[in-house]
């Protein structure tokens, strides 16, 4: 696949309906392991389904539901009434395992990822307790990092974490990548090659990110704008992120590859910049714990 600006964004959906509003699937990417779906879903409404040969990762990005399967039942997920309302709340599924989500509220929305598996692991709920807060970077290049499914959750190949970068400031920078396996003489994993979704949204709908994709050869150097519900493709390369001035951007990521890890590589040219970051921009965290209090 020839990636470019235009087949490394897949636009969102959404018309304001309930069902998926945000899509793409492994064989739409390119790639061997990521599929994702953004669903909604009004109170009362119920989506069936079944995990297959996949262990499954559902990313409540607003509202409450109930979560049945044949692995266990988790009720009333969920309370922050989106992604800018506080902190996360997951249900991990592993394969072969038939489920359904139940709407509690109406405009409930889910964030969806599957990826093949021979492994079998238990169901597990994560709710905002689970979630890590870090705060990254430095000046202009602050941004929040919450831990949904980090290395070392139980599960094969699924991570998924989720970030805020406020106005005006770089966020994945300075520019990563992740896309060999790399371990050093002792068998320590230096880098793991992984494939990797961006979900967007902003807290103004109008808003939008620009986000570049770049390899060392530059076979691949796009610059691709993203909008409120877009997906943005990492198959590999260097990935920084701004957020355009006046508008916070959230971006949801699923990643997997050959390690259940985020080890990475800095752009060596850019690498320098770290040694100038002293403080953390003040308008950060953008969500807390607190804001989960009943």
């Amino acid at each position: 696949m020839r990636y470019t600006a235009e087949t490394l964004r897949i636009p969102s959906i959404d018309r304001g309906a309930t069902g998926i509003f945000a899509e793409v699937r492994a064989e739409q990417a390119g790639w061997e392991f990521l599929n994702m779906q953004a669903r909604r879903l009004n109170r009362g409404q119920v989506w069936s389904g079944s995990t297959g040969e996949y262990e499954w990762a559902h990313v409540i990005l607003g509202g409450k539901c109930h979560c049945r399967s044949s692995a266990g039942d988790f009720l009333n997920v969920g309370r922050r009434p989106h992604v800018f309302g506080g902190m996360p709340w997951a249900v991990y599924l592993p394969r072969r395992v038939d489920f359904e989500i139940e709407a509690l509220t109406d405009g409930f929305e889910v964030a969806s990822c599957w990826v093949a598996t021979d492994r079998d692991f238990s169901a597990r709920l994560v709710t905002p307790a689970d979630s890590q807060i870090e705060l990254r970077g430095g000046g202009n290049a602050s941004r929040q990092i919450n831990s949904i499914i980090p290395p070392g959750f139980p599960c094969h190949r699924i991570v998924a974490v989720e970030a805020y970068t406020p106005s005006g400031n770089w966020s994945s920078y300075p520019p990563h990548k992740h896309d060999v396996h790399r371990q050093d003489a002792q068998g320590n994993l230096l880098e793991a090659d992984l494939e990797e979704i961006y979900f967007y949204k902003l807290d103004r709908p109008d808003g939008y990110a620009c986000q570049r994709i770049y390899t060392d050869d530059r076979r691949i150097d796009a610059v691709v704008v993203a909008q409120h519900h877009d997906v943005v493709l990492v198959p590999e390369g260097y990935h920084p992120v701004v957020s355009a001035h006046g508008y916070t951007t959230y971006y949801l990521n699923f990643l997997a590859g050959s390690a259940q890890s985020l080890a990475n590589a800095d752009d060596p040219a850019h690498a320098w910049v770290k040694r100038t970051w002293n403080e953390i921009d003040p308008r950060l965290p953008i969500v807390t714990h607190a804001m989960d209090a009943d």
